[in-house]
């Protein structure tokens, strides 16, 4: 697994390490456009790319992309090197953390003539700004759902699990029933530490960090902890081992999701499709309902899922923000995307979207349901890199609690002093 992960860093290493934009052979700008998802979202981007650059003659947009494995990283290494892409397809956190007086993006409101902001809500366009600069704008809000595999819990003689008591005791009933290689639910290790987060913000009720800190004690994310060991070893979900040993860098690549073994994710709502996409024939997803049975309140957060930004560095400020409009606005490019890359914020581009009959999938129940349920939004240091990165805290906690190689005291005291780190500052 790691040798692949590998792989796909210095692949994208090299994918961001290319020359800048400029003028091809025969007098055409070019563009660079650079995004990450999965092989739907691939498709009907590049279907937009080549519809923009056959509408505006003179100008040839290169498309860059692939999965989210490695992308961070190479993309942060491509901004302090200045080689990054012209238009970039870009996390909120991104805008904070790669941004200076020498790398970064344009305020996009120097091209508010081209980009019309005014399809946007005040809010969604304050978390993209800094320092009154609008960085980037957001194209959708997302959050985690759990998307069940309804013909595998048919499979086990089950419904899909409508309460947390439930899914824990859909386990025992898959091992027995199925076999020892079906589990109910999967969790990578990021989608433990945002199942974490679930768990403790319905029970206590609590931002997950604010006025500096980190919200929650030592015994609370203990207990957090455990609650999560006892699902794997009760076979509820599988040992993280277990998930690399299928070779893939997530789980619409993994065999075991595709054809059905793993009968439930984690999963963000904007991401919804390329898992019904992934499912081998016969296979089908729906949306789950969130769990009352674990507390009071309405835990989990949602963010902007992802946003559209262009490079201080482009020779072609204009002809950029004339795609990324394209992208959010265009009556034919919008319904080419359609909810790819979830709801739209752009209201002209949800109306489209309305009209065409395009928010009736899989994406926009997911959505729907997500938007009723959430009430915390995603604190600003949630997705730094030393935290979410490869080989950051999250990655080390949970790898090590699953692999035993850390008590549920040492990987907790291990979360809280790298969450700590980061808010005060002290993390790169």
């Amino acid at each position: 697994m790691q040798k692949r992960v590998g792989a796909l860093c210095i692949a994208a290493v090299i994918l961001f390490s290319l020359t800048g934009c400029g003028r091809t052979a025969d007098g055409q700008q070019e563009i660079r456009f650079s995004w990450w998802g999965g092989d739907s979202r691939h498709q009907a981007t590049i279907t937009a790319a080549e519809r923009f650059s056959a509408s505006h003659p003179g100008v040839e947009v290169r498309t860059e992309y692939g999965a989210w494995s490695g992308w961070e990283e190479a993309a942060a290494a491509a901004l302090y090197a200045g080689t990054e892409a012209d238009v970039m397809q870009v996390n909120r956190n991104w805008l904070f953390d790669y941004s200076s007086e020498t790398t970064g993006f344009l305020d996009l409101r120097d091209y508010s003539d081209i980009i019309d902001l005014t399809q946007y809500d005040a809010d969604v366009l304050d978390m993209c700004t800094a320092d009154g600069r609008l960085l980037a704008v957001p194209v959708s809000r997302t959050g985690r759902v759990f998307l069940w595999n309804e013909t595998t819990f048919e499979k086990a003689g089950l419904s899909v699990p409508g309460s947390f008591s439930e899914l824990c005791a859909a386990g025992r009933i898959f091992a027995e029933t199925l076999g020892a290689d079906y589990y109910p639910l999967a969790l990578g290790w990021y989608d433990r530490m945002l199942f974490l987060v679930y768990l403790l913000q319905c029970e206590y009720g609590r931002e997950w960090v604010g006025d500096g800190s980190l919200q929650y004690s030592q015994a609370e994310i203990e207990k957090g902890l455990e609650t999560i060991c006892r699902m794997e070893q009760d076979h509820v979900i599988p040992p993280l081992k277990q998930i690399a040993g299928g070779g893939a860098d997530s789980f619409d690549k993994d065999e075991n999701y595709i054809t059905g073994r793993y009968a439930g994710i984690y999963e963000w709502d904007s991401s919804a499709g390329k898992f019904v996409s992934a499912l081998s024939e016969g296979q089908t997803l729906t949306v789950g309902e969130y769990f009352t049975d674990l507390g009071d309140y309405h835990g989990g957060f949602s963010k902007i899922s992802l946003c559209f930004a262009i490079s201080k560095h482009t020779k072609y400020p204009e002809t950029c923000a004339k795609l990324i409009s394209d992208l959010v606005s265009d009556p034919e490019t919008v319904k080419i995307l359609g909810t790819e890359r979830g709801i739209p914020l752009n209201k002209k581009g949800y109306e489209i979207c309305s009209d065409a009959g395009l928010l009736g999938d899989i994406s926009a129940e997911a959505n729907r349901r997500m938007t009723a349920w959430m009430q915390f939004r995603i604190d600003p240091d949630f997705e730094h890199a030393s935290l979410k990165g490869v080989s950051g805290v999250y990655e080390d906690v949970f790898t090590g609690l699953s692999y035993g190689d850390y008590p549920v005291s040492v990987a907790a005291e291990r979360l809280i002093a790298g969450i700590q780190a980061v808010v005060s500052g002290e993390s790169p």
